[in-house]
């Protein structure tokens, strides 16, 4: 038996989102169905949308940043119950048995984790993310949402979160490093929040003046506007940790001169590849990483930490059928700083 699902879905990289349905498998078993009260916009959404990089699969239903309560639970399922507050990321499924998924690290599968959309479940079947009104889930790539932590300012933590949270903890962010923020948007917000509650001292790094206030509001303790191309002198190896969270063409040396000795500079950005030079990296044994994700183990972790912190994304709230409005101010910088869709309008 399926459940017919309200939803809104593209068709096309030219056309804009419009209302659809799709069949939700009941929720077999070790699975649990979620009726989704928010889900966030993430730029990638948009990307995919418009197949900006080249395998997007039609008909698309984005959202990744899904929030909601869980309504029925399969045979077997023994981590939630019905009425329980979750959430699901950027991923739903992965292979189980790789090195990576053994070690809690589903997001580098060797076989690759299944999106969430725009994916291939391991039936065949297409994904379909949370533009939609319920979402049917294995229980293992579920997250609890704490109480502490209200729903819709969560939803974005998913990906946003996540996105930022994993490579301060990973490489190490501890109370009094000097850790630079590059970026203010949807990303780069939640990274200063992060690394403030993680003790250190943060300064936001964009490109002109706009933002300065912002910055300062959020949290950070100083603020370097880059258009002044001097900031890249008077601050050089002034830095213990960077994280890029820019997607936008930029010069990757420049932001790697403002290291020290054994810096470490993080890329969760996915800008057009950049030269890298490597005296760059050789004179001050500075190091250059990526980062995805987090997998569930660290996923949770993190919502777990914002609840103890106060940590929850600054948020706009739309409806639903303002979707293609929300990705055209997405592409002028017009949000502060995630777009959180609640669902309530295509349950009615």
């Amino acid at each position: 038996m399926s459940l017919t699902t309200p939803a809104y879905a593209i068709h096309s990289p030219t056309q804009p989102l419009e209302p659809w349905s799709l069949e939700r498998r009941e929720p077999g078993e070790g699975e649990v169905l979620i009726e989704i009260d928010f889900c966030g916009v993430c730029h990638s959404d948009l990307h995919f949308a418009r197949n900006e990089w080249g395998f997007s699969i039609y008909p698309m239903v984005p959202g990744h940043e899904i929030v909601g309560r869980i309504t029925r639970v399969g045979s077997g399922v023994s981590k939630w119950k019905e009425g329980d507050r979750v959430g699901v990321g950027c991923m739903v499924d992965s292979c189980r048995t790789c090195p990576s998924c053994l070690a809690g690290e589903e997001q580098y599968c060797d076989s690759g984790s299944t999106f969430t959309y725009n994916g291939k479940e391991k039936d065949g079947s297409v994904s379909y993310g949370g533009y939609s009104t319920q979402i049917t889930v294995t229980q293992d790539f579920v997250v609890r949402i704490p109480d502490a932590l209200p729903m819709d300012a969560t939803a974005p933590l998913l990906c946003a979160g996540i996105t930022t949270y994993s490579p301060l903890r990973h490489f190490g962010v501890k109370p009094g490093m000097k850790v630079g923020i590059v970026g203010l948007g949807g990303l780069g917000h939640m990274g200063v929040k992060f690394a403030k509650a993680m003790g250190a001292h943060v300064t936001v790094l964009s490109q002109s003046e706009r933002k300065r206030e912002d910055a300062l509001r959020l949290g950070a303790d100083d603020y370097l506007a880059t258009g002044d191309g001097s900031v890249f002198e008077t601050h050089a190896s002034q830095f213990d940790f960077l994280l890029d969270t820019v997607s936008a063409p930029h010069d990757l040396n420049a932001y790697l001169g403002l290291l020290k000795l054994d810096g470490q500079m993080v890329v969760v950005g996915i800008p057009d590849p950049t030269p890298v030079s490597a005296f760059s990296l050789v004179l001050k044994r500075r190091s250059l990483s990526g980062s995805l994700i987090g997998g569930i183990r660290e996923t949770q972790e993190m919502l777990d930490f914002c609840a103890e912190h106060g940590i929850v994304c600054d948020i706009e709230i739309i409806q639903m059928e303002q979707i293609n409005e929300a990705y055209e101010r997405m592409l002028k910088s017009d949000v502060r700083y995630r777009f959180v869709i609640d669902l309530a309008g295509l349950k009615a």
